[in-house]
């Protein structure tokens, strides 16, 4: 890792595919450098993780929890946990690890002339996405973080969720993951999309695996409803070949997740009552998502879930994209078989009627 960079943007030609990026980030940074609508931001990279945990002190302390950890009960995992959360909140920053990052933190707001821009922080880790283990949705993430200074605070937070209580304690197969290998974590900067409408679309249907179906759930606001499961979305089913919606199921939406200039952070606030019955996404942003995640999943080269926002303008941005990882470790299968014609279908079935004795 001697020579990676602390601060690795998504548009930078070397970002692609990095692994200092973690899945998310660098996943993120191939879709940018490739043409597609993807917030700005950079990546504060494992370099500097690593770098912060070694100027700490907290190396051995952390491999020692990690091996540990599967010999504990979840109490004392707990306890663990918050003692080395402490540690990483509390133990000074390296000073030039903190120059870096104010200082792209400032280059973010003058590339998109907003001061104190409000960004999403969120975690990236090496851990994600991993083959046959994905621990998707274990790190954290923040979102309408303003300022350096608050920046700097949410990227030790991220840090720290490498050793929340759900990581240490995951397991695959009955076999601890996290003790076995030190795993980096890369904290994304990102511009905050103030979603219209926000969601996540799958390039399959998530309940039974077609492959010929993109599936949109979405709903007014953030995103962090449908990714939490709190807010119940909208469904949309459009077909992968002729791009036609043919189902669609709208929910009635009380509350949304919004920047609450009240609290001065996201948090669910109601919705306007002649909204709430409304359907969130137009006909037009449905079609045009299931075009692009069809596009993604092409270049990706298998099927994905990807987050994305609409704009109050109206425009689309991918927020997030992974590879799917439940059905699509299936074979695929085809809607109708290679060895047989349509024709032979009716046939083979008609004789497995006669042979159980039914009618047609």
């Amino acid at each position: 890792m001697s020579g990676s960079p602390f601060i690795l943007w998504l548009d930078h030609e070397t970002a692609p595919g990095n692994p200092v990026l973690g899945g998310k980030f660098s996943s993120l940074a191939e879709l940018t450098v490739a043409g597609f609508a993807v917030p700005s931001g950079f990546g504060i990279t494992t370099a500097a993780y690593r770098h912060f945990m070694d100027h700490a002190g907290l190396v051995n302390e952390a491999r020692r929890v990690r091996e540990a950890a599967p010999k504990m009960a979840l109490p004392e995992i707990k306890g663990k946990a918050a003692e080395l959360h402490a540690a990483i909140a509390s133990a000074p920053l390296p000073s030039d690890l903190e120059d870096q990052v104010r200082e792209n933190y400032a280059l973010l707001e003058k590339r998109m002339g907003v001061p104190s821009i409000p960004v999403a922080v969120r975690s990236s880790g090496e851990s994600e996405d991993l083959a046959g283990a994905s621990f998707a949705g274990q790190y954290d993430t923040y979102l309408w973080i303003c300022g350096a200074d608050s920046v700097l605070r949410h990227m030790r937070s991220c840090w720290a969720s490498m050793f929340g209580e759900a990581v240490l304690s995951y397991r695959q197969d009955g076999a601890a993951v996290v003790a076995t290998r030190d795993f980096g974590i890369c904290v994304g900067i990102q511009q905050m999309v103030p979603a219209r409408a926000a969601g996540v679309t799958f390039t399959l249907d998530p309940i039974n695996g077609d492959r010929s179906k993109i599936v949109l759930e979405a709903c007014w606001g953030l995103g962090e409803g449908v990714v939490k499961g709190d807010i119940t979305p909208s469904q949309f089913t459009v077909d992968k070949v002729t791009f036609e919606i043919i189902k669609r199921k709208t929910a009635t939406q009380a509350e949304e997740y919004r920047f609450d200039p009240a609290t001065g952070a996201v948090g669910l606030v109601p919705v306007e009552p002649e909204r709430q019955g409304a359907v969130c996404l137009a006909d037009k942003h449905v079609l045009e998502l299931a075009a692009l995640a069809k596009r993604i999943e092409q270049r990706r080269g298998a099927p994905q879930d990807m987050e994305w926002a609409v704009s109050e303008q109206g425009e689309v941005k991918v927020l997030q994209v992974r590879p799917e990882t439940v059905w699509s470790r299936r074979a695929a299968s085809g809607l109708v078989s290679a060895a047989r014609s349509p024709v032979e279908h009716v046939l083979a079935r008609l004789s497995g009627i006669r042979t159980t004795g039914g009618t047609p």
